[in-house]
């Protein structure tokens, strides 16, 4: 398997966020990136990604939101570390501010995706990766892209939940570009509320969603049954919440469901939007998926027998972290029917 990454991930080191009141400890640190870089490496052969340039990305992402991004931080005033919003819009606004507070408030949704001097690089990079792995299933079928930061709560234009390029809507963009239809599964414990918002209502990308249910957890807005597209998108969305606490059986019952009806919409491409924080393990998941879960879960989509692109989510330091990416890998290679 052909394993993309960027040596520009850890450029981007958020430290902390406010949760109720307070500043909690990062969970999306650098360490994950070197976790799971050490892991990949025993299950396929590392390239860097290779730079396609800005014209990918602003296929998804609104080009003010790209501008801030790239900017933000050396917009800020002198010696800060890193600018978060301190004031965000409670409704749509009529217009976009000018200045950096008021822009922050415009295009984030919380105060878990600070800008630091490398932030951009990091999260450029992630897309370059995904971008690189969506060409590369041109030639191998498989390819796994180790994006950090993550980016299924990147909206087209707002970072929110430690994410700020959707990277799995930039690789189904590249591929739908050259092919009529591709379908994103997301099997991350949060919903990737940025990733249905993008094609929402859209009827030649398919999304289809495994988490845990959101009333009581992150995103909380979205990720209901009854969220199923809008206008053409109607029908071409389908989330499958599942309660907390959530084991093997019902997650693989679930990701089967969503699996028959991405083969009954017969995309050419299939991209996965692979998230660990379903893990037992995880400091901040909501799901008891064991590593005998997440094997069957590879098996379940190797089986539909179609070009992929692993694209890394969530998935937070533990003991079992590297372990579960390893065995995912190794045995999604090894049950694919073309292997």
């Amino acid at each position: 398997m052909i394993i993309r990454h960027s040596p520009a991930a850890p450029r981007h080191d958020p430290q902390g966020f406010f949760r109720y009141g307070r500043i909690v400890e990062h969970p999306e640190s650098v360490e994950r990136y070197h976790i799971l870089l050490a892991a990949a490496a025993n299950a396929g052969e590392v390239r860097e990604a290779v730079d396609h340039g800005l014209a990918p990305i602003a296929a998804v992402h609104d080009p003010n939101y790209l501008e801030l991004l790239r900017t933000g931080f050396a917009r800020a005033p002198d010696k800060v570390e890193e600018v978060v919003p301190t004031q965000f819009a409670p409704w749509t606004p009529h217009r976009r501010p000018e200045g950096l507070a008021g822009q922050l408030g415009y295009h984030m949704t919380d105060t878990s995706t600070p800008l630091r001097a490398g932030t951009w690089d990091a999260v450029y990079g992630a897309a370059q990766a995904a971008i690189s792995a969506a060409d590369d299933i041109f030639i191998h079928s498989v390819a796994y892209a180790l994006c950090r930061p993550p980016g299924h709560h990147a909206s087209a234009a707002h970072a929110g939940g430690f994410c700020y390029l959707n990277n799995a809507a930039i690789a189904a963009e590249r591929l739908r570009a050259s092919m009529p239809r591709v379908a994103i599964l997301d099997i991350d414990v949060h919903h990737g509320n940025g990733t249905q918002a993008i094609f929402y209502d859209r009827n030649d990308i398919l999304f289809v969603s495994v988490h845990a249910e959101t009333a009581s957890y992150f995103p909380y807005f979205t990720g209901y049954a009854d969220e199923i597209g809008v206008g053409a998108g109607e029908g071409f969305t389908q989330n499958l919440p599942l309660p907390l606490g959530s084991g093997d059986d019902a997650y693989c019952s679930a990701l089967a469901i969503g699996i028959e009806r991405i083969l009954a919409f017969a995309p050419d491409a299939l991209v996965v939007s692979l998230g660990f924080d379903a893990a037992a393990e995880d400091p901040i998941g909501a799901f008891t998926v064991s590593e005998r879960g997440f094997v069957r879960a590879a098996e379940i989509i190797a089986n539909a027998a179609m070009p992929t692109v692993l694209i890394q989510e969530g998935g937070y330091p533990s003991k079992a972290l590297g372990q579960r990416l390893l065995r995912f890998l190794q045995h999604f290679d090894a049950m694919r029917p073309d292997a």
